[in-house]
């Protein structure tokens, strides 16, 4: 096993193909496929994985998502999660108590997480950040395939 694992939420939602799905685990709301194979590597290499979401910030595959939203770091107009408030849950969910995270977003995302983390000695792995999209998800696609987890 790895360490924490960070995997980015998603554009796509379960309320864009089921409108009425209701309240819903957070593992099973994001339905886009660069969600689903990054939270194949994360089950299949991470001792704990989180999603990291711009509303929620981080949020264990378990929490419950309560309906649709569109939140970005992207766009500050909106209103992410603040790095302060992710300082407090990093703690508050005891994500510091790992010592690598590799974290599978891209730039923005992984400019949160560094952020997030810049108070701890962690050693933070981000391993498809600057890649396209489609790069990136074949660069995760082949560590699953291959049993080669990023390494810090």
């Amino acid at each position: 096993m790895y360490g924490l694992v960070v995997v980015p939420c998603g554009k796509r939602k379960i309320w864009d193909r089921y409108p009425k799905a209701g309240p819903t685990k957070a593992k099973d709301v994001y339905i886009g496929a660069p969600f689903k194979v990054n939270r194949e590597y994360a089950e299949k290499y991470g001792d704990r994985w989180v999603i990291l979401s711009a509303k929620y910030g981080f949020i264990d595959p378990d929490f419950v998502v309560p309906r649709n939203y569109n939140v970005t770091f992207r766009d500050a107009s909106t209103d992410p999660i603040g790095v302060i408030e992710l300082k407090e849950q990093i703690k508050h969910k005891t994500l510091d108590t790992f010592d690598k995270l590799v974290v599978l977003g891209g730039r923005d995302y992984a400019d949160v997480v560094s952020q997030a983390f810049s108070d701890l000695e962690v050693k933070i792995k981000k391993p498809v950040a600057g890649h396209p999209l489609g790069r990136a998800m074949g660069m995760v696609r082949r560590a699953i395939d291959e049993g080669r987890p990023f390494d810090c």
